[in-house]
């Protein structure tokens, strides 16, 4: 009974905690990140090494990461992505979520238990903080001058995931916890060689997926030697080259920070939006809606005569070659979108943007190809989309038309 509450209050702080590590991302391997040849350190086992990371109770940590993506995006994506800077603009921090896919990052970061996080992106002289401290959550936009806020009296202690998850939930250690979680009988795990993050020693699991057709080659977790915290999260491509995501420490430091780290105040002359007015009922606000979020699909859709009464969606394969197929009721078909005088000039930017067309017993469409998730869309507005192969996503679109 101790060892499963021990597990669960690991599972509970995991994401706070995390805040600490970084908002998901990638990065290009940086030399800070790793040495070459690893320490000498005893043997674990896969197994062995999943259980330290789940029994993992740190709650209290600082210091200093590097984030980057390399998604190999379309160069108009790319832009409505808004390139390597989080900082200007609104300072909600669900404005800033895509563009920390794009481009690369530094942060600071600090956490003292699942009541106070506070992560900063620096980007020049220009940063952006997120501030999570007791029933209060904070964005703050140094080069627009405009701060966000919510306030929750029931957040203190009794929805720390729900904040972390705002302040940047792709952090190294909920990395790991969600891919370790979606392990299973399509992965291979195995310990990998040792190796130095941010001056700590390390090991590495490795998870490989056993399907084909994925564009994932693996993923390495770096866990801490001594406290078995993740440090780092590389997630490598099928097709090799650097990392399409490398988030990881390059300083940490274990011991409390002080509490005067969590403190905020609205600077004077600067625009103060309350969330939770915009968000309604719910507090969420706008969140992602799936593929609402997917760059310039909005547009696209509405060149082809809007939604309509589509959006259905349909879970097609598992693991790692898994494909979501959603019919968008679109009335109208990509080749009436290229030949309309009437399409939105964003909805034909897109389409030019995409990848090459394709063909099938589906009919025909266009791939919009990144190095992680591709996704398929149909002249008669459905879309294919996963972390699979463009080959993969014609396969899936010919047996379910």
């Amino acid at each position: 009974m101790a060892t499963n509450a021990k597990t669960r209050k690991a599972a509970r702080y995991a994401v706070p905690v995390a805040v600490a590590g970084v908002a998901a991302a990638t990065v290009a391997m940086v030399p800070a990140f790793a040495n070459s040849g690893g320490p000498d350190l005893p043997k674990m086992t896969a197994q062995q090494l999943i259980e330290k990371v789940a029994a993992s109770d740190v709650q209290q940590l600082s210091g200093s990461a590097k984030i980057s993506t390399d998604l190999g995006l379309p160069k108009l994506a790319s832009g409505l992505l808004g390139g390597a800077g989080v900082s200007g603009g609104s300072a909600n921090p669900e404005d800033k979520i895509a563009q920390l896919a794009n481009g690369s990052h530094t942060v600071r970061v600090a956490a003292d238990g699942p009541d106070r996080q506070k992560l900063t992106f620096v980007d020049g002289k220009d940063e952006y903080s997120l501030i999570h401290n007791g029933a209060d959550v904070w964005g703050y936009d140094s080069k627009a001058n405009e701060v966000w806020h919510e306030k929750n009296p029931e957040a203190a202690g009794k929805d720390e995931k729900k904040t972390a998850d705002r302040l940047g939930g792709a952090s190294p250690q909920q990395l790991a916890q969600d891919v370790l979680k979606a392990a299973g009988p399509t992965t291979d795990v195995s310990v990998g060689e040792t190796a130095q993050v941010a001056g700590r020693d390390a090991y590495q699991l490795v998870l490989k997926p056993k399907q084909s057709g994925t564009t994932v080659g693996s993923v390495k977790i770096a866990v801490d030697a001594k406290n078995g915290v993740p440090l780092r999260v590389q997630l490598l491509s099928a097709e090799g080259g650097k990392p399409i995501v490398d988030a990881g420490f390059t300083k940490v430091d274990f011991a409390k920070p002080s509490a005067d780290t969590f403190a905020f105040a609205a600077p004077k002359g600067a625009k103060v939006t309350e969330g939770a007015a915009e968000a309604g009922k719910d507090g969420h606000g706008k969140q992602f809606k799936g593929l609402d979020s997917f760059p310039g699909l909005d547009a696209l859709t509405g060149g082809m005569g809007g939604a309509g009464k589509g959006g259905e969606t349909k879970v097609l394969g598992e693991g790692w070659a898994t494909i979501a197929r959603v019919d968008t009721g679109a009335g109208k078909s990509l080749k009436d979108l290229e030949n309309s005088k009437d399409a939105p000039k964003e909805a034909k930017q897109f389409l030019d943007s995409l990848g090459g067309k394709v063909n099938g017993k589906f009919g025909e469409g266009r791939v919009f190809k990144t190095r992680l998730v591709n996704a398929l869309i149909t002249d008669d507005g459905k879309v294919y989309v996963g972390a699979v192969t463009k080959d993969a996503l014609v396969q899936a679109a010919d047996a379910n038309k």
